[in-house]
């Protein structure tokens, strides 16, 4: 992708960094409107090459549904 904009989630909060290095999962608009990409936790189960399952807080996707008005 050439260029992501979050639109939810980031940075964490000092007592909220469970992956300990500062970023949280997010997701990002990118320059195709019909698509998000989304930075999560890594889950072990079979996909595609190129391609991979992550877990997201569902608070996050909610953020990122009112930001793209669709809640």
């Amino acid at each position: 992708m050439d260029e992501l904009r979050m639109i939810a989630g980031g940075s964490c909060r000092s007592d909220d960094d469970k992956c300990g290095n500062g970023d949280c999962p997010a997701v990002y608009a990118t320059l195709d409107p019909t698509m998000l990409a989304i930075q999560g936790y890594d889950v072990t189960h079979p996909t595609p090459d190129g391609e991979s399952v992550v877990l997201i807080p569902e608070d996050i996707l909610k953020e990122a549904a009112r930001a793209r008005g669709w809640l």
